[in-house]
């Protein structure tokens, strides 16, 4: 199941309150304490290519809009 998949799947079992409380004990992502996931993009929520330094905290491609406004220039 990929990250955004799991919200899909719990819309089939809204009805059937039973199989929707099993499957969330054994299927919902757990709350992770490291690792990638713990860190997402402030803007967009990506989990991937995200960018740390000077606790900048955006992943690359909301980086490259925002990196004017940040103050950032990009030379040649």
């Amino acid at each position: 199941m990929t990250y955004s998949s799991f919200s899909k799947s719990t819309k089939q079992l809204e009805n059937k309150p039973a199989k929707l409380k099993k499957f969330l004990k054994h299927n919902s992502p757990k709350d992770r304490k490291f690792g990638v996931t713990t860190r997402k993009c402030k803007i967009c929520g990506r989990i991937g290519a995200h960018l740390r330094k000077y606790t900048i905290g955006l992943c690359r491609q909301c980086f490259r809009e925002q990196a004017k406004n940040l103050g950032f220039k990009k030379y040649s």
